[in-house]
Parts: structure tokens; C-alpha cells; sequence
């Protein structure tokens, strides 16, 4: 069973995430030291197995076989919702295999819950976890998104804000962003401002100093503007039905070069020729 946690503020923690930790045979989580300071908080006592991105092909057999026994897991990531940008969608995808039944108790999310309060346009959405540490591959990375229409929403930590904002404005060019950071915590912020901007506020060299997790909400490419692409012959075509309906030949040419974006002349002279074959 999959049970979402709080991301920050553990009142959000709900009554059937409780319930199933209580009633389960075992958790496996990402950190157990932080699973462990949450199940202290409410007294409850449950065997931990660490399941993380390391360890997940050795330690996912473990699990999947005690499952397979008889026993009951729940599956935690140390905030949120477990197997998303997380190692738990690897076990989510190996129970499916075994056919082993996966449940889920709802709970907070950081993309959802960033995307919500930041007040950027939410119909559509991507949502593109962590960036590359890599600077070729991160740079790779939003080269290949730089004409995504969608808002775009990235997972990134406080020692690598900085290098990230950089890269992604000299990509991506000027966007509205939003930075959220601490969600549900004493000193949540939302931050609205551009690339260029926020590249600046947080420069190695006389910038702030980034503090918490981060969320950046980056708006999406704009529509670029469609352009029809005529030929000469064509637009003589266009400029031939202009004459059928009274207009002059000079006339006619200057219109239909408007329109098709090409030289009053060239169409001009198609429609002279024509004249004299």
C-alpha cells in the first residue's frame, strides 16, 4: 500500500495514513530516520525496511517476497506521495508484475500543492522532477523542453538553485516563473518574478543564499504565430480572382503581394506574361 505523508507540516497527516501505518506488518521507506521521527511522533511501533534508490533492486526482492508470504507493506517516501520522482514507482512497477494487488492512501503533494498556490496557469501542466547535477545533461534536458506550451514544474534543492536558474534562462530565454519554497512550513514563500530575475537574486557572487526545498513553476513557450508561405504562382492565383472581381492588374498584384508576403513585381510580372502567352 502506497500512503502520501506530510510534506512539511504534519497536521496534514490523515486518518487513514494513520490507521494503515498501524495496521501494516511492516513500512518500507526511503529514509528511515526520517520515516522513524514521524511514527515516534504519533507512537506508532512498525518494523522499517530502507528501500532507496540504491538499494532498490536488492531490497525491493526482499519486500516483494515477504508480500508475497503473507505479509503487509506500506510504502512512504520521506514526504509526499511515494512513487512519484521517487524510487517507489520501481516496486509499484515490480508488484504489478507479480500481480501482487497495490492500494493508495492519498496524500500532500509538492507538485500539485506549488502548482495550486503559485497562481500560474494550471489546465495543463508537466511536471519534470530534478534536473541533472550534469550540466551537459541538464542543459540537454531544457534544450529538448525549451518549446514545451505546458507550465512546467521542476523539484530542485537549495545547493544547486543557483547553477539551475542560470542554465534554464539561458535555455529557455525569459519566462514568468514562480519559486516555491518550504510548503507548509513556518517560513513557506512564493516568489513571482522572471528568469532573468530570479537567475540574479540568487547569483554565486552577491546573490542570496537559497534556503529549504525548492519547487519552480516555469510558464510555458508561447504560441508562435502561424505564417502561410506562398509561391509566386500562387499568389498570382490569389491575384487573378481579385481581377475577376473588378480590381485593376496593379492593383490586384500589390494586394495579393501583401498577403503572401512577397514582391508586388514578381507577381506582377507572372500576371503580364501570362497576358501576352
Amino acid at each position: 500500500m502506497l500512503v502520501g505523508t506530510p510534506i512539511g507540516n504534519l497536521g496534514d497527516i490523515s486518518p487513514r495514513a494513520l490507521e494503515a501505518m498501524e495496521s501494516c506488518d511492516f513500512i518500507a521507506a526511503e529514509d528511515t530516520r526520517v520515516t522513524m521521527k514521524l511514527l515516534n511522533h504519533f507512537g506508532i511501533k512498525k518494523p522499517l525496511i530502507s528501500y532507496y534508490e540504491h538499494n532498490k533492486r536488492s531490497s525491493g526482492e526482499v519486500i516483494t517476497a515477504r508480500i508475497l508470504s503473507g505479509e503487509t507493506c506500506v510504502l512512504v517516501t520521506d514526504a509526499g506521495m511515494p512513487a512519484i520522482s521517487d524510487p517507489g514507482e520501481n516496486i509499484v512497477d515490480k508488484c504489478h508484475e507479480l500481480a501482487i494487488p497495490v492500494t493508495c492512501v492519498p496524500g500532500p503533494s509538492a507538485v500539485v500543492t506549488a502548482l495550486a498556490i503559485s497562481g500560474m496557469p494550471s489546465g495543463r501542466f508537466a511536471f519534470e522532477g530534478f534536473l541533472s547535477v550534469n550540466k551537459k545533461s541538464r542543459r540537454e534536458h531544457l534544450l529538448e523542453i525549451k518549446n514545451e506550451k505546458r507550465t512546467m514544474i521542476f523539484y530542485e534543492a537549495p545547493h544547486k538553485l543557483a547553477a539551475m536558474l542560470a542554465d534554464m534562462y539561458d535555455a529557455l530565454g525569459e519566462r514568468r516563473i514562480a519559486i516555491v519554497r518550504e510548503l507548509t512550513k513556518l517560513h513557506e514563500e512564493v516568489i513571482r518574478t522572471t528568469l532573468s530575475q530570479a537567475a540574479a537574486r540568487y547569483a554565486p557572487e552577491g546573490g542570496e543564499t537559497p534556503r529549504g526545498e525548492f519547487v519552480i513553476i516555469v510558464e510555458g513557450a508561447a504560441d508562435q504565430p502561424s505564417e502561410e508561405h506562398y509561391t509566386p504562382e500562387e499568389a498570382a492565383e490569389m491575384a487573378r480572382s481579385l481581377i475577376e472581381g473588378g480590381m485593376s492588374l496593379s492593383e490586384a498584384a500589390k494586394q495579393a503581394a501583401r498577403a503572401a508576403n512577397l514582391r508586388k513585381g514578381d507577381i506582377y510580372r507572372l500576371l503580364v506574361k501570362e497576358g501576352n502567352d
